[in-house]
């Protein structure tokens, strides 16, 4: 059998540039694609926002039963850990260390655009038949505020229909397993034909056997096209709603790592959501009103150059932290009990040993 791959030429590139002339979209499709910036910029329309004042902010002290329970399940959760000093240690006392932690949400939307395409199934070519709607004048479903979702939505008006670049138009391509022939070397006699002095059975001395990928047809259906021969093509907007999350820690002093608070919670002392926030003003702690004023500047830069901030949203939390320091078999350590979920941290468990898992 001929080797039919001679009849198929190199895939043409996509027509990426017939949509330069459609408003809009010029400069973006002309470099293949990219991100849009807002259509105008923003200023924040509220007043400044106080911050909160000092009521009912204390955290009541965690007691010695709850700081031990706390070890314990601490220690069960590690299968390398004996439960001994969390049973027999002395906690000779307890320190509480409790923080504030900021935290500002920067919920935005950002639309990008690329040439795209899809085999063609006998929808209407519009393109041109209106004008396209701008990038951000399409109309997309928000999530929720403060979710990450992303849509993609075929602009209207730019959809067209060309026959399909990667197999010019047949629907097939040629087999790689056998390169178009159909057939492929046996691997038995690796294309002799024979075994020895005999001749090959797996292959009937032919030295071939049959392509099971193509099923001897020398080609596939085309996977651009999935044998459509057509393609419809179009200008895709993808729009992206992102929450940028940042936390400021004040700096405490009972050795616990920040990084390990990141993942309880406190209790919560303000909350305020608003198109764009001002910083806090005059908060007890000035490193959170410090932290207000440099985050939502920095946010409200960064972001809004490539996005369109929907909305923001600040907290501040006192997240209580407790620095255990007990004794077992005459020795002293120290452990944390932290948030409100009790987490424990201990670094220097003083009784593990090697588990080999077999």
């Amino acid at each position: 059998m001929m080797n039919s791959a001679a009849a198929y030429p190199p895939p043409s590139a996509p027509p990426a540039n017939m949509f330069n002339n459609v408003p809009g979209y010029e400069d973006i499709m002309a470099g293949g694609g990219g991100y849009l910036p807002p259509p105008m910029p923003l200023e924040p329309v509220a007043p400044p926002q106080p911050g909160p004042t000092p009521d009912n902010w204390s955290i009541p002290s965690l007691s010695e039963d709850v700081a031990r329970e706390a070890f314990k399940s601490f220690a069960s959760s590690h299968c390398c850990y004996s439960s001994s000093p969390a049973d027999d240690g002395v906690i000779t006392s307890m320190e509480p260390y409790n923080t504030y932690r900021y935290r500002l949400e920067t919920f935005v939307e950002s639309r990008s655009t690329e040439w795209a395409h899809k085999p063609y199934e006998g929808e209407v070519a519009d393109f041109y038949t209106q004008p396209a709607p701008r990038p951000w004048e399409v109309q997309a479903t928000a999530p929720n505020l403060f979710t990450d979702h992303t849509q993609k939505i075929r602009v209207p008006f730019t959809s067209t229909i060309k026959d399909c670049h990667d197999c010019h138009g047949k629907g097939t391509i040629p087999c790689e397993e056998c390169h178009g022939d159909g057939y492929k070397s046996c691997w038995v006699c690796n294309g002799s034909g024979t075994r020895g002095t005999e001749n090959c059975t797996r292959c009937n001395a032919t030295g071939k056997e049959r392509c099971t990928t193509c099923d001897g047809q020398g080609t596939k259906k085309c996977k651009t096209c999935e044998g459509k021969r057509q393609l419809l093509t179009f200008i895709e907007l993808k729009v992206e709603w992102i929450n940028h999350v940042e936390d400021h820690v004040v700096e405490q002093n009972s050795g616990l790592r920040v990084d390990e608070l990141r993942s309880v919670s406190g209790k919560e002392l303000f909350k305020n959501n608003q198109y764009l926030l001002y910083p806090l003003l005059g908060f007890p702690n000035p490193a959170i009103s410090e932290a207000s004023e440099r985050l939502i500047k920095d946010h409200q830069s960064k972001y809004s150059q490539t996005s369109r901030i929907l909305q923001q949203r600040q907290t501040v939390e006192l997240i209580p932290i407790t620095r255990v320091n007990y004794k077992w078999k005459g020795d002293s350590h120290v452990y944390f009990v932290y948030g409100n979920e009790h987490q424990v941290s201990a670094d220097n468990y003083p009784a593990t040993c090697c588990c080999v898992i077999l």
